[in-house]
Order: structure tokens, then C-alpha cells, then sequence
């Protein structure tokens, strides 16, 4: 819902869930507080998926597949972006980690060939993201699986080696 309409009040957001607002209130005391409670939430899916895929040690083609299906899935399951969050020192600290081990990762299979050299800087580290984004919004029909084939795809033929 808040994906939607990130301007969601809580009697709409607990309406939407099936609860009464009083039950939310209970458990968060703001809206902002309930918005960290899932930003958190999401951060820590992150940081997941990115421990689950192995960044560092998997096959590069083995932890890319598996990385890009782990985000495609909490990109469903937690369709909120972290962009409103990082005024937070906290959050921005451990967004940037996140972010520093998947650009390392990117550094790693450009080094091994499977992305090709002398792209612009950052390139991949910028449409990674942005193309797992897309496959998430507009391609539900497709298991994350499948939408991970996809996205593995067109990055490695869009800069892959030739």
C-alpha cells in the first residue's frame, strides 16, 4: 500500500491489513515510526540477500543469479524505497555498505570477464538496481526465478565480455 501511496494514513494502512488503527497504534506510536519499522525491515532483507548470495566467494555467475533473485523478491515483498529514510545516519551507514559490497562484487566480475572492461564508472553498480527494479514492477507474472534469468541476461549480453 504504501509503495502506492507513500502518503497513506495509519487508519488506511490498518483498514488495509485488516486491523483496526488502534492495533497499530499500539505497536508503533507515529507513522513515522511504523515507515522505520518497515524501512528496517527492508534494510535487513538487503543485507540478507546480499550475505545469502555470497558476493565474495560464489562463482561469480552462481552469486549474481542468486543475488539478483534474492532482491527481486523483496523488491515484492517490501515495495518501499529506502531513498526517504536516508536522513537517518544509520540507515544511510548501513545502505552504504550494502552498496559497497555490491559495487565490490560488480569490481570482481568485471576483473574475472564477465562484464566487460572500460565502461563508464559505476555503470553496473547504477543499472543493476534499476533494471531488478523494473523486472519486479512489470513483470509480477514471473517467478523471481525467472525474472532473475532475465535481468542475468541482459546485463551480461548488455556488458558482457563480446
Amino acid at each position: 500500500m504504501l509503495a502506492a501511496d507513500p502518503g497513506a494514513s495509519i487508519a488506511s494502512i490498518a483498514a488495509e491489513a485488516g486491523v483496526d488503527r488502534r492495533t497499530v497504534y499500539r505497536r508503533f506510536d507515529s507513522r513515522e515510526d511504523l515507515l522505520a519499522a518497515i524501512h528496517e525491515a527492508r534494510l535487513t532483507a538487503i543485507e540478507d540477500a546480499i550475505e545469502d548470495a555470497r558476493l565474495r566467494e560464489a562463482p561469480v555467475a552462481v552469486a549474481l543469479h542468486r543475488y539478483v533473485e534474492n532482491v527481486i523478491a523483496l523488491n515484492r515483498t517490501w515495495p518501499v524505497d529506502l531513498a526517504d529514510m536516508l536522513a537517518d545516519d544509520s540507515v544511510r551507514v548501513r545502505r552504504d555498505a550494502a552498496v559497497r559490497e555490491v559495487d565490490a562484487f560488480l569490481a570482481r566480475a568485471t576483473d574475472e570477464g564477465l562484464l566487460r572492461a572500460g565502461l563508464p564508472e559505476g555503470w553496473a553498480s547504477a543499472l543493476l538496481p534499476q533494471v531488478m527494479h523494473l523486472i519486479s514492477r512489470q513483470q509480477p507474472e514471473l517467478s523471481p526465478g525467472q525474472a532473475a534469468d532475465v535481468v542475468v541476461d541482459t546485463l551480461l549480453h548488455g556488458l558482457g565480455t563480446p
